[in-house]
């Protein structure tokens, strides 16, 4: 399906996983300017791309970035059990899969549909290109610079789960206990947690929206994706320091679901040598969608100056932009950049 709305042009439809399962997709493109790079979004789990991460794509289009977004297998409207994560692997296999088909020529998709009917799509291949992952899908993000850590020109991390606080870390006899019964378990909804949307938005209407999207799982976490997502923090935990490609990280400083230290840590650890970490005091978890309009504002005006200072105009070749590259751009753009986009240590106090 294309539809047309102003500057932005919105498409979705279906691909084939490497195990059979048919997985949504979706893209916002620039209508009236020329694609400045590619973002490839990772959602967090629970939701989906088409509807709650709208107008992330939708910005970041009337900003000029070509968007593609992916619902993971029974997530959104993919198929698949909703919201069973049988291995984190698979989500990023899934992802890289079908980022790399984009980015190396979208033409070439041999099982992509669009209501049945081809779409002419430009070709990629030398567009910078980035990954966005929020919340679970950060941990997507960088567990896709691992398997590829040459394609990426950065990513933008919000309130990723690179970790788990040890404020919210289940006691290891619960871990336990649930690991040797996952096998005859695997689906059921018996994780203890907290309401994450009360938890997770700030906004009560924006809150009351997103309860609305019935592609919003409610309920309670499966065993299985429970066990999965902690297996996928605790890996990252430990090789937080393999993290070498530009980043940009937003965290709220009130979030209480994925705790902001964690990305403090990351920060800290990671060997990229062009490292960007905002914190927003009074913000929680969903900076992008859960907050005031204004706060929204505020937080996309920094992911696109971000984006913008490291989309030098013109095509680039296939590897990824060398920091001396890097370096020479930030140097041509700083008397225009806003104060503080590129300090490698930036904290709103």
């Amino acid at each position: 399906m294309a539809v047309a709305s102003g500057s932005v042009a919105f498409q979705s439809g279906y691909i084939k996983s490497a195990r059979g399962v048919k997985l949504f997709t979706c893209s916002w493109l620039p209508a009236n300017q020329e694609v400045k790079a590619l973002v490839f979004l990772c959602h967090g789990y629970g939701v989906e791309c088409s509807i709650f991460m709208r107008g992330t794509g939708t910005r970041l289009a009337q900003a000029g970035y070509a968007v593609f977004g992916i619902d993971y297998e029974g997530h959104g409207k993919s198929e698949g059990a909703v919201c069973l994560v049988e291995r984190f692997s698979d989500v990023v296999d899934d992802c890289s899969s079908y980022f790399r088909s984009i980015r190396g020529n979208y033409n070439a998709l041999g099982s992509i549909s669009h209501d049945r009917t081809p779409v002419e799509m430009p070709d990629y291949k030398n567009k910078a290109r980035f990954l966005y992952g929020e919340s679970m899908g950060g941990a997507v993000a960088l567990l896709i610079h691992r398997k590829e850590p040459m394609d990426w020109n950065g990513a933008v991390l919000v309130a990723p789960m690179c970790k788990i606080s040890e404020k919210l870390k289940p006691h290891p006899v619960i871990v336990s206990i649930l690991t040797r019964l996952s096998p005859l378990i695997k689906s059921w909804k018996i994780v203890p947690s907290k309401n994450i949307i009360d938890h997770a938005f700030k906004d009560p209407i924006k809150r009351d929206e997103i309860r609305a999207n019935p592609y919003v799982y409610q309920d309670k976490p499966r065993v299985q994706t429970a066990l999965q997502m902690m297996v996928a923090s605790t890996d990252l935990e430990q090789r937080l320091d393999e993290v070498t490609f530009p980043f940009l990280v937003v965290h709220g400083k009130e979030d209480t679901v994925t705790d902001p230290a964690c990305s403090v840590e990351l920060h800290k650890r990671a060997r990229s040598t062009d490292k960007t970490l905002n914190l927003y005091p009074e913000m929680w978890h969903g900076l992008t969608v859960g907050e005031s309009d204004e706060n929204i504002e505020r937080v996309f005006a920094d992911i696109v100056a971000w984006l913008n200072l490291r989309s030098p105009a013109g095509a680039l070749t296939a590897k990824t932009l060398q920091q001396s590259d890097l370096k020479m751009v930030i140097d041509d753009h700083k008397l225009t950049a806003s104060n503080g986009v590129c300090n490698n240590n930036h904290s709103f106090n």
